[in-house]
């Protein structure tokens, strides 16, 4: 995925706010969503030699068990942190599936090296942007992208229209 993984990250927070109150679920959501693909620092600087979702920042099992042990500890010493922090590791975990769709993500690892996609976006283009773009999974980031603006619309003038009374 190209751009859709922060709309998909408001989309869930939004979800996650009309369950809890709990403050920063917005940040959470919308930083966890991203925060896998920070790996493209270290990717640039080593000269792109390894394809950045085989970095440990892109093993689901690495946030699965971050989670396990961060979870319990938010829980017990910051309580009311806690459903931001959920929200969080469900917003990396988003990533994780979205970029499943078109690119190898390592499910396994680091018990077992295969890689797993729905499907390859072949390189029909001397640049792989334009050949992401024109293949049929960037629809799908449309339609998040889209569905995330709609979410933002309805909620602005719900809120709005509070305030206003």
């Amino acid at each position: 995925m190209l751009i859709a993984h922060l709309p998909a990250g408001y989309i869930l927070a939004s979800a996650a706010r009309q369950r809890s109150a709990a403050p920063r679920i917005m940040t959470a959501a919308l930083v966890g969503s991203v925060l896998p693909d920070f790996d493209m620092v270290y990717f640039f600087l080593t000269g792109g030699k390894v394809h950045h979702h085989d970095y440990v920042s892109h093993w689901p099992l690495f946030w699965l068990a971050l989670a396990v042990v961060a979870l319990p500890a938010v829980g017990r010493l910051a309580s009311r942190w806690f459903p931001a922090a959920v929200v969080f590791f469900a917003a990396a975990m988003l990533h994780m599936i979205m970029d499943t769709v078109a690119a190898p993500i390592l499910w396994l690892a680091p018990f077992d090296w295969s890689k797993f996609e729905l499907t390859t976006v072949p390189a029909t283009y001397s640049n792989w942007v334009v050949s992401f773009m024109l293949h049929w999974t960037f629809a799908l980031e449309l339609l998040i992208c889209v569905t995330a603006l709609i979410v933002a619309v309805s909620r602005n003038r719900r809120v709005g229209g509070r305030q206003q009374a």
